[in-house]
């Protein structure tokens, strides 16, 4: 085929690929109608334009901390083409009822499924293709969700064929992934491309996500008078879509939860909040439902909540979409799907899927095993990791090994015909370039039908000749338009709810987090204060080793043993070595770059990372934007040091200091003084107090020569911001009483200890409180002792050189009490409000818990 040219978008030509169905082109030689005003606006933007907006794109996704997760928490920033996928509207009107009665049908495949199994008793789908598939659940037999329907939520993979006619390629139902990816695109493109998008008249989305909303409110209705607590379950930070569960947590107002969030207890589900047990109604899973509950499904789980199937099955909680709707995603049943159809509606379904052959039907397999080089083989049971096999890209001994594997085990092996998609214009090298795409369509279930979202997700390859259009292999997503004719009236979200659900949905329970959450947020705080207080004392060192005035061992061993001390990188320093310190600089490297080395600044701030990752759903934009600094700023570390200590090592610190300061900034200023804010504080001051205690200890109680003291005692407060208010105090007493003051007593300081203890006890005061008997609880009488144990103290005291052990005695002793005092109140607010995670099993492990 010749190929088809668009105008020159100023030195950019679009040309659709010679054959196949183009998004821009269709058939035909001319561009279709609706595409015509978004190329000419990139006409107008030229490649400097568009590069620009690329940028803005992907500077907005890493500050909303938008990732694809691949094995890690910190993953891979979302891929956005900055090009959007367009349909038109007359023709969506189409895909939309299609989508829709897909949805409609799948509900009542599932209804049937786990009710009479009248497709099973009729003939309709033999009887092996459901009972050999891991996703059907007999634990879930008979159960059944209030309302005319089973199935929340449904999504559908769709290609166009070479006559430009959409397939239905894959079916997700049990936790459909995507639309809050869907949702993040479509916000950022209205940013990069705001008079484009509004010009086009694009279908808005929100009203999709209300529906979802209303729709679990409802289903709460059914079971509960009070108001619903509904929660987003999700398996955790290392999941790949873990940035979509925490933005569809904040954007519907839900809590999002993990499996040790929560418990079952007499016969109801609750979620462990500082509160106490709060009853959970309904829960948004995107856990697969085989893990949802380790007693009756899959035995080593720690993503569920045992027990939890018990309680759906007594009608107590309600889980969307239900377990055992996995069985949906089997790509074999496509093979029935007419048949079904014709059972179920009288007529085969508007939207065709793909030829699909079951290699556990003898004809099907024998059709398989003589075609494969034309077909796209995958398992009927999806594993995570798993991606479609194209027969025509096997060498001869891959193929043999293939075509064993599926005559061994035919019951479990799909193939469909490989269809090529369309091709669509995607930003690549500064060209606009034809790539293949896939869209993933989303349907909700409402009281009467399904509301189908008005675009989807698109993703198209990274190369030409992409096969495997997934996130995994590297595909990138697109903003998907639905063109109106007209601008799309305007809705406001509350006029578009029922009464009676607008009654629910406004009644969220307010406060509503797990233990888990304020437990991170708790040693988030922690954590920052402990690398900030290591790069703190790590840059004065270096200054100090660094300086052209001499300074004596002794000084110099006082204050690399103090590094070891605080950051408690033992034995370092501690050791009487003296070739570790003369040279110094392996082991101060170590304790800045070891991320496997406990107390390192790498581990401190690693540590921090991930307690933030859990927590992702409580940071604003502000504190996203500066953990993503933060990990920018890591990531670089170790090139900062590759000249080691020689070239102002301190420079390459100041910019995780300065950020670490932003961050501590941010929680003070911009944090309502909640329940979150004040763990994150209690951690700060806990930490803070024990450090700077620790920096006490570690320097000032040895006894050293007037002159090495003070170099000491300068050096300290250097580290600790009040070298210039100590040198402009009026000294009536020693230079270190007075040191000692500003560190440990002063309450106008507040970097001071007794000013961590003071803020400490005003959190205490005000947590929820819990029984501990007659007179204070434990916490409070350590802080109370603490206080008074500082205010009672003496400095001259204090300061008195014991001459027999060349130390500061008293200072030692008071320093020890404080020490275990703090550790202690730490430990208290652990026991009282942090959930330990606990390790259910099943008492009978199965053959079938081995596959899984």
């Amino acid at each position: 085929m010749e190929k088809r040219a668009a105008e020159n978008l100023e030195g950019l030509q679009y040309s659709a690929a010679g054959s196949g169905y183009d998004e821009v082109y269709g058939n035909q030689s001319q561009i279709q109608g609706h595409w015509q005003y978004l190329l000419d606006g990139l006409k107008t933007l030229g490649v400097q334009g568009i590069h620009e907006r690329q940028l803005k794109a992907e500077r907005i996704l890493r500050d909303d901390g938008a990732t694809y997760n691949s094995g890690s928490p910190s993953g891979t920033t979302w891929q956005l083409d900055p090009v959007p996928a367009l349909i038109s509207s007359e023709e969506w009107a189409g895909i939309e009822s299609g989508l829709q009665e897909r949805a409609e049908l799948f509900d009542l495949v599932l209804k049937d499924l786990y009710g009479p199994r009248d497709l099973i008793r009729l003939g309709i789908m033999p009887p092996e293709l459901i009972y050999s598939h891991g996703g059907f659940l007999r634990a879930c037999d008979g159960l059944s969700l209030p309302g005319e329907h089973q199935l929340v939520m449904h999504a559908t993979d769709m290609v166009r064929d070479s006559q430009g006619n959409m397939q239905v390629i894959g079916d997700r139902t049990q936790a459909p992934s995507g639309s809050g990816y869907a949702l993040e695109n479509r916000t950022v493109m209205s940013r990069v491309l705001p008079s484009l998008f509004r010009d086009s008249h694009v279908h808005r989305l929100s009203l999709f996500f209300q529906s979802l909303r209303l729709k679990l409110s409802s289903l709460a209705s059914a079971i509960t008078d009070e108001q619903p607590r509904i929660v987003i379950l999700t398996p955790g930070s290392y999941n790949e879509t873990y940035f979509e569960h925490t933005y569809l947590a904040n954007y519907l107002g839900f809590p999002l939860v993990q499996g040790s969030d929560l418990r079952v207890s007499k016969g109801f589900l609750w979620m462990k909040s500082l509160g106490g047990l709060e009853r959970v109604d309904v829960v948004l899973r995107r856990v697969d439902d085989f893990y949802c509950d380790p007693v009756e499904l899959k035995s080593d789980s720690r993503l569920g909540v045992p027990g939890l199937l018990e309680v759906v099955r007594a009608g107590r909680v309600i889980v969307a979409n239900p377990m055992g709707s996995g069985f949906l995603e089997n790509p074999a049943l496509l093979r029935y799907l007419p048949q079904i159809a014709n059972h179920f509606l009288g007529r085969e379904p508007l939207l065709s899927s793909v030829k699909t052959f079951w290699c556990g039907d003898p004809q099907d397999l024998t059709y398989v095993i003589e075609n494969i080089d034309k077909l796209v083989i995958k398992t009927c049971f999806r594993k995570p990791t798993e991606q479609s096999v194209f027969g025509s890209s096997l060498d001869e001994k891959a193929r043999l090994a293939l075509i064993n594997k599926i005559r061994h085990e035919p019951l479990h092996f799909v193939a469909q015909e490989y269809i090529r998609p369309s091709t669509t214009p995607s930003w690549n090298n500064s060209q606009l370039l034809p790539r293949p795409s896939i869209l993933r369509g989303f349907s909700v279930a409402t009281n009467s039908s399904y509301n189908v979202m008005p675009g989807g997700l698109t993703r198209v390859g990274n190369v030409a000749d992409s096969l495997n259009l997934s996130n995994l292999r590297g595909a990138i997503s697109k903003d998907t338009w639905i063109l109106a004719s007209e601008p799309e009236k305007q809705i406001s979200l509350l006029e578009a709810r029922p009464p009676q659900a607008a009654n629910h949905a406004s009644k969220q329970p307010r406060n509503a987090f797990p233990c888990r959450v304020v437990e991170n947020l708790y040693w988030m705080g922690r954590y920052a204060v402990r690398a900030e207080s290591a790069l703190r004392l790590l840059r004065t060192v270096f200054v100090q080793l660094n300086s052209t005035y001499h300074m004596p061992q002794e000084t110099r061993q006082v204050l690399l043993q103090t590094v070891t001390q605080l950051t408690m990188t033992y034995p370092g320093f501690t050791l009487s070595d003296a070739a570790t310190a003369l040279q110094p600089e392996a082991e101060l490297l170590a304790v800045v770059l070891d991320g496997k080395r406990s107390g390192s600044i790498t581990a401190n701030l690693n540590a921090l990372l991930e307690c933030s990752d859990q927590v992702r759903e409580m940071l604003s934009a502000d504190t996203q934007r500066v953990i993503n600094d933060l990990r920018d700023e890591l990531a670089g570390l170790a090139d900062a040091f590759k000249q080691g200590l020689t070239a102002a090592p301190e420079e390459a610190l100041d910019p995780l200091v300065t950020t670490l300061l932003a961050l501590s900034g941010l929680w003070q200023e911009s944090m309502v003084r909640g329940l979150g804010w004040r763990f994150i504080d209690m951690g700060l001051r806990v930490e803070k107090a024990l450090q700077g205690l620790s920096l006490i200890r570690s320097s000032l109680v040895p006894v050293l020569p007037e002159y090495q003291q003070l170099q000491v005692l300068e050096s300290i407060l250097l580290s600790s911001e009040v070298l210039i208010t100590f040198r402009r105090r009026d000294h009536s007493g020693s230079d270190m009483s007075q040191g000692l003051e500003l560190l440990l007593h002063d309450n106008s300081n507040p970097r001071s200890v007794f000013y961590q203890i003071d803020q400490l006890r005003q959190h205490l005061a005000v947590l929820p409180s819990a029984v501990h008997g007659a007179g204070l609880a434990e916490e409070d009488r350590f802080m109370l002792e603490a206080s008074s144990a500082i205010q009672l103290s003496s400095l001259d005291a204090l300061v008195a050189e014991d001459e027999k052990t060349l130390t500061r005695a008293g200072l030692d002793q008071l320093l020890s009490r404080l020490q275990y005092l703090l550790q202690e109140t730490s430990n208290q607010i652990s026991t009282k409000y942090f959930d330990q995670i606990k390790v259910h099993q099943q008492l009978v492990r199965t053959d079938w818990d081995e596959e899984l």
